[in-house]
């Protein structure tokens, strides 16, 4: 068994502790299938053995009977207007889609990947389709916004993670999984935009494991968890996932020991991310994860580590460059339930056999289940 495979199984033998799951409060719902991409998991694998299509799922309390509702809007990767309008007309939509929601949310997660190669002009031409968005609005940044001029831009326009609020009963914290890769560059003697070009590869792995919180971070959300009851609700949003997905996509963090040891006294913990650019759900140990979409493109199931209960999204029309793609809504009811949705622009949504989502064609992308799962 070669180093990987051995790091994955590490993972799991210390992430997955025997009879630990996420708190029981939070359960899956079957529901009407309604035409849009909705999500599905592992949640009691012996009771939904076939998973049935499903768009909502509790995932956190209301305090006090309270509701609200908010929006998650990521990886967008805008180049100007010049080069690309696809991209625009697409993060427009979700723009207008999410200022047209009633009731309207209360507050937008701007997930990451607002740029494609971190430009000036492309953060501006960002923010200024968000700002048609007129509730509040938290950012958290990519790889992509991050690595021209080291975050200077992106951190004067939206702020700097790390951040954290408490609403209505849920604390949430914004984290930065992007910033902490390992300076490979200065010795090479790479210009930013040498550098901008490796951090923005599409499979993430040119330049290496970069995705991390870095020792700083992490004592500050030791810090910022440790006023808040163990067993309260904590949605934490990252661009990368905090649990082993694929690593030789950065679709991890390096520090995923030191992550889920903060993490480990807190029964009702929800991790929400970008960057996969695909419907995910998994669990491991008390942590729930749930993977979002992009508007810019779909991206493939990685060959390897994907949850064991994954249906694939049928692969994208290529004639049409809304296929896939969308944005999610949220919504915390009184009665203790968060109802969640993708938003996705699609009519049809999973796969029925492997050949229709383009995980064993020829293109050798053969799905399977994480290593740990399989054992």
């Amino acid at each position: 068994m070669n180093e990987r495979k051995l790091l994955q199984l590490e993972m799991d033998r210390t992430l997955r502790p025997e009879g630990e799951r996420p708190s029981s409060t939070t359960v899956m719902t079957r529901r009407t299938f309604l035409h849009k991409s909705l999500c599905y998991g592992a949640a009691g694998a012996a009771t939904y053995a076939l998973l049935p299509l499903i768009n909502t799922m509790d995932v956190a309390f209301a305090a006090d009977g309270q509701s609200f509702r908010f929006a998650w809007l990521s990886d967008t990767h805008l180049y100007p207007k010049s080069l690309n309008t696809r991209f625009v007309d697409k993060m427009v939509r979700a723009v207008k889609e999410i200022q047209g929601m009633n009731p309207p949310a209360d507050f937008l997660i701007f997930g990451g990947d607002l740029a494609q190669l971190g430009d000036p002009v492309e953060l501006k031409l960002g923010a200024e389709l968000l700002g048609e968005i007129k509730i509040k609005k938290h950012f958290i940044p990519g790889e992509h916004d991050w690595y021209l001029d080291m975050g200077k831009t992106w951190s004067k326009m939206f702020g700097a993670p790390p951040w954290t609020f408490d609403h209505k009963g849920v604390r949430f914290i914004g984290l930065d999984t992007v910033s902490h890769g390992p300076d490979y560059w200065t010795a090479r003697k790479m210009t930013p935009q040498e550098r901008m070009g490796h951090m923005a590869t599409l499979d993430g792995s040119v330049a290496g494991p970069w995705a991390g919180l870095g020792s700083e971070q992490l004592k500050w959300l030791n810090s910022t968890l440790s006023s808040w009851g163990k067993d309260k609700p904590v949605i934490i949003f990252s661009h990368n996932p905090l649990y082993e997905y694929y690593p030789q996509w950065n679709f991890w963090v390096r520090d995923w020991r030191e992550v889920h040891e903060i993490l480990k006294p807190y029964s009702n913990v929800t991790n929400i991310h970008g960057h996969t650019h695909q419907a995910l759900y998994n669990e491991i140990g008390k942590l729930r994860s749930i993977g979002m979409l992009a508007t810019s493109w779909p991206w493939p199931y990685a060959p390897e580590g994907v949850p064991v209960l994954t249906r694939p999204m049928i692969r994208a029309d290529p004639g049409d460059h809304f296929d896939a793609v969308g944005w999610s809504s949220l919504a915390v009811s009184g009665m203790a339930r968060v109802e969640y949705e993708y938003m996705m622009w699609r009519k049809e949504v999973f796969a029925t056999a492997p050949v229709d989502s383009g995980t064993e064609d020829n293109r050798n992308q053969i799905l399977s289940p994480r290593i740990a799962d399989r054992l």
